[in-house]
């Protein structure tokens, strides 16, 4: 299978992993929204460097982790606990956004860099999923477990979390006069993507016992 096919298809599976509204992209564009593009793309390339690592990860130990259940199951109560933390805090960050203290900025690009980096390496879902998606592609033939697709397909998924995540920039850049795009609003739909997604891996976590 041509290396280009197999970039393409990390592309999309990334696409559609990080299209729906979730904690990296709608923080990204807060980010942008308050700080300006370039420090919402420099939090975007920290995401994308663990995207890279994880995935990679999730490729290399593809069929290990398909094998032994257990340690998916886990990975799912460690980010249910996780999601559960960060949606109570920007639930409490919203509710307080009236008042004059201001939320404590990071100041310097590369402190958004890592706070990018530290975000995603919060979020375990890309391990499994990815691992679904690379076993199921080596099953249709479409790639292998040869290093270069490997690092083929992983590069795709690396550019497709990022052209998604700058694409909430750019779209949360050209509405950010709407009521909506307020700190605080913002806050709340952050929390309550996380909200619904710690929701979504309690019940995943009832269904396995």
């Amino acid at each position: 299978m041509s290396i280009t096919i197999i970039f393409f298809l990390g592309l999309l599976a990334a696409i559609i992993a990080v299209t729906p509204p979730g904690l990296l992209n709608m923080t990204a564009a807060r980010i942008s929204l308050k700080e300006g593009a370039g420090r919402g793309i420099m939090f975007s390339t920290g995401v994308c460097i663990v995207v890279f690592i994880q995935t990679y990860l999730a490729a290399i130990f593809a069929r290990y982790l398909t094998n032994h259940q257990d340690i998916v199951e886990i990975l799912k109560r460690v980010a249910f606990v996780i999601f559960v933390l960060i949606t109570i805090y920007f639930f409490v960050l919203a509710s307080k956004q009236k008042e004059a203290k201001p939320e404590a900025e990071i100041t310097s690009k590369h402190g958004r860099l890592l706070h990018g980096m530290l975000l995603s390496a919060l979020n375990v879902f890309p391990i499994p999923f990815q691992a679904y998606m690379v076993i199921t592609l080596v099953s249709f033939g479409w790639m292998d477990f040869e290093k270069l697709s490997i690092v083929t397909y992983v590069t795709g998924a690396a550019t497709g979390t990022f052209v998604v995540l700058y694409f909430y920039i750019f779209f949360f850049d050209k509405i950010k006069d709407r009521a909506f795009t307020s700190q605080q609003n913002m806050n709340y739909i952050i929390g309550s993507v996380t909200g619904i997604v710690a929701l979504i891996t309690f019940i995943n976590i009832l269904k396995a016992l």
